[in-house]
Formats: C-alpha cells, sequence, structure tokens
C-alpha cells in the first residue's frame, strides 16, 4: 500500500522492537504485557517530544546562577483512546510528569467496523497545547481518525498520534485523513484480516492490557 512517509515515524530502534516482539507472544501474560506497553510509550516517546519548545529560564547552581532550557509553553495532554490507549499513558507521564491527562471514549461497531464516540474530555485549553494522542492498535483507522477529529473540533492544532502497531490500511486512512498531525508507529504489521485484526499483530490490546476477555 503506498502512502507517503513525510509526517510518518516507523521506529527500527532494537529495544522497541524486541519488547514488541514478546508483546505478540500469546504466552505474555497481563502484567509482564502492561508494562512493556507503558515500555514502549516511553521510548517512543522520547522521539516523538523532541520537538517541545524550549525556554531559557534562571536556576541557581551549587556553584553560581545559570541560564538554563525548560519545556516551554502551557503543558502538553496526553489523550488515550479508551479503553487500551490507557496503557501508554504512564509511559510518557514518565518523560513528561507534569502533562495533563485527557480521555476519549469510542466503540466499534461489531459490523460496520466503525467508531462511536462516547465520552470525551480534554484538558483546557486545548489549543495551547502539544496533544499526544495515544493507542497500541492502528487497525482500520476508523477510531484514529475519529478521535483526532474530536480534538480539532474542540480546538486541539499541534497533535501527535501513537501506536505500537498498525495496518497499512489504518496508517494510511489516518495519513491522508489528517495530512497535518505527526504519526509515530512503533511497527508496521503486514495488513487486517477479514475481521479488521492485524495480522500478524498481538491479539487484542485491551483485554491483554486488563486481563480480561
Amino acid at each position: 500500500m503506498d502512502f507517503s512517509m513525510d509526517n510518518v515515524t516507523i521506529f527500527n530502534h532494537p529495544l522497541i522492537q524486541h519488547k514488541i516482539s514478546i508483546l505478540r507472544d500469546k504466552r505474555t501474560g497481563t502484567n509482564e504485557f502492561r508494562a512493556l506497553i507503558e515500555e514502549i510509550a516511553m521510548l517512543m516517546g522520547f522521539e516523538a517530544l523532541r520537538d517541545l519548545p524550549l525556554q531559557e529560564v534562571e536556576v541557581e547552581t551549587p556553584i553560581e546562577t545559570c541560564m538554563t532550557p525548560m519545556i516551554a509553553g502551557k503543558k502538553m495532554a496526553v489523550v488515550p483512546i479508551l479503553r487500551a490507549g490507557l496503557g501508554m499513558v504512564n509511559g510518557i507521564l514518565a518523560l513528561v510528569p507534569s502533562a495533563k491527562v485527557g480521555h476519549i471514549g469510542l466503540y466499534r461497531d461489531e459490523v460496520t467496523h466503525e467508531p462511536h464516540e462516547y465520552y470525551c474530555k480534554l484538558p483546557s485549553p486545548i489549543e495551547q497545547r502539544t496533544i499526544v494522542v495515544t493507542d497500541p492498535m492502528l487497525a482500520t483507522g476508523g477510531s484514529a481518525v475519529a478521535a483526532v477529529d474530536f480534538i480539532k473540533q474542540h480546538g486541539g492544532r499541534n497533535i501527535k498520534f501513537m501506536a505500537i502497531i498498525a495496518a497499512p490500511e489504518g496508517l494510511k486512512r489516518l495519513q491522508e485523513a489528517h495530512p497535518d498531525i505527526q504519526i509515530y508507529i512503533g511497527h508496521l504489521d503486514r495488513e487486517l484480516n477479514e475481521n479488521a485484526y492485524i495480522c500478524p499483530g498481538l491479539g487484542d490490546a485491551g483485554d491483554r492490557i486488563f486481563g480480561t476477555k
């Protein structure tokens, strides 16, 4: 499937790839799976937040007073797509503990596979924040597109989307719908199957994070 990679980062870091491989293993239990999701989100976030704005502030060291850079502007926002996106939040907060957290709740129609909103709560003023949307799986792209739609409708502008694994179909759909956002992908998988599951994938991320069936 053809798409421009101008606004897409697909990670090839050995640590990220190694941890994704453990995620895929059906023998990986809930506790380890949950910890790995957080670790991968933190590793991805390190790169995704490379362009956070800085400002010089005055700090007194044990030796002298100096001007030194700190993150500028309104605190960034992490917005997980419920419920699986919650698993990535602590990984981002480990990097930026002062970040605000919003939530977008979507459910997928079992027949059409299209998303429907049931909850949306965003930090204010959202238009002044760098917004990181998290969802471990970018499958059809429907939920990701809808989530970014909702954030833009509320005034959000500087938006980044992070997924641990993605299908080419979903990545193409998100990129075409929102060419102005930055997209970060841990691994680009082969395809969607007839049930809209990513192949080879890792199963249902929400069930594996929260230990539900």
